[in-house]
């Protein structure tokens, strides 16, 4: 362990850093629930990214230390300046569009104090999402689910709500800010983490209340270019098929499934002895899923979990075809890399980490 990590009974000082990008109301509820759970040695930093609606201006009323973008280039570059700036020993990450609990703060303070091995901690939002519509409610429900029943021995990262030593976030170099947008570089930099042999824990009881309200266009959007597709293209760069959280094997079988019953659907009308495939393969994903499934019937009741089935369906079939896009693109990217003069695209991150053994 490196001699300048606090030991198991110093206190630690928390610096909680928020990126905004036009915040809105929810962003002020934000504040007033970090504001009231924040002690004198803890510190807000807010990065306003680009902001054209003075979410700024709200910021400084609630007391926090403002450092302005004047274009937005995105979570990334601002957590990074945010992270500049701070003097706490732990870096705590938290979206501007989620409201976290009063034990937020101490959760996080006492779990680097109790453990000094620990490097990064994340949690979930809970399971009372503050929008009503249906596919608000789907979407941060699904979220929650898969992050209650995934190992707390965690292979990534979380930004949403996470926290991280400041000392091992500037020996990697922050995030990747190649992201330009709200994208995976939570992730990435969990992902390298873990290759250096850090530890990091998902923390089940560490919940945040979200506040976005999701549409049809704007959760797909999401789901598939700023998630799907970039997650895959991580995955193959660093060949890192983990089961678990939205890569256990129950669901690579589910978008088998999914693909195979699409086929048989379409198929049917030409042979319709392939509904019956049909019927079993719809079985099959019944049976494959009901954990969730009762989880949505638990929570919302019988109508919700059967208006769940289609879209999480859906959510497996542009899963899958993100893979197929990420695989394509790269043994495209492999078979151009063989050519003369050709030259990979740096990750614009330094690689200054220090190996476990040096800690």
């Amino acid at each position: 362990m490196n001699s300048q990590t606090p030991s198991s009974s110093s206190p630690l000082t928390i610096s909680v850093i928020v990126p905004v990008k036009n915040g809105g109301s929810g962003f002020r509820k934000c504040l007033l629930a970090l504001t009231q759970a924040m002690s004198p040695s803890n510190e807000l930093i807010v990065v306003a990214d680009g902001d054209t609606d003075g979410s700024w201006r709200v910021a400084e009323e609630f007391g926090a230390k403002v450092i302005r973008i004047p274009v937005s280039q995105g979570p990334a570059r601002a957590r990074n300046l945010g992270a500049r700036e701070a003097q706490g020993d732990v870096l705590f990450f938290i979206d501007a569009d989620v409201v976290p609990p009063p034990s937020a703060i101490p959760q996080v303070e006492a779990a680097f104090r109790h453990d000094p091995q620990l490097a990064a901690l994340f949690g979930s939002y809970d399971e009372d999402p503050a929008e009503t519509n249906f596919l608000s409610q789907y979407k941060n429900l699904s979220h929650h689910y898969v992050h209650q029943i995934s190992n707390e021995e965690a292979s990534t990262f979380w930004a949403g709500c996470g926290a991280i030593r400041r000392q091992i976030f500037m020996e990697f170099g922050g995030f990747d800010e190649s992201y330009k947008k709200p994208c995976i570089e939570d992730i990435e930099l969990g992902y390298r983490l873990k290759q250096a042999g850090y530890r990091i824990r998902l923390s089940k009881d560490l919940q945040v209340k979200h506040l976005k309200r999701w549409g049809i266009i704007s959760m797909t959007k999401s789901d598939f270019f700023d998630r799907a597709l970039p997650w895959t293209e991580l995955i193959l760069r660093d060949r890192q098929f983990v089961n678990d959280l939205n890569l256990r094997l129950s669901s690579r079988l589910s978008v088998i499934l999914t693909y195979s019953l699409l086929l048989a659907l379409i198929g049917g009308f030409w042979w319709p002895g392939l509904f019956a495939i049909a019927c079993v393969l719809i079985l099959s994903l019944l049976i494959l899923n009901a954990p969730i499934y009762r989880f949505f019937l638990q929570k919302r009741g019988l109508w919700f979990m059967i208006q769940t089935l289609p879209w999480h369906w859906f959510y497996y079939f542009y899963s899958g075809l993100a893979f197929a896009i990420g695989l394509g693109r790269s043994l495209l990217f492999r078979h151009q890399s063989r050519k003369p003069g050709f030259s990979a695209p740096s990750r614009g991150i330094p690689d200054t980490a220090e190996p476990p053994e040096n800690r």
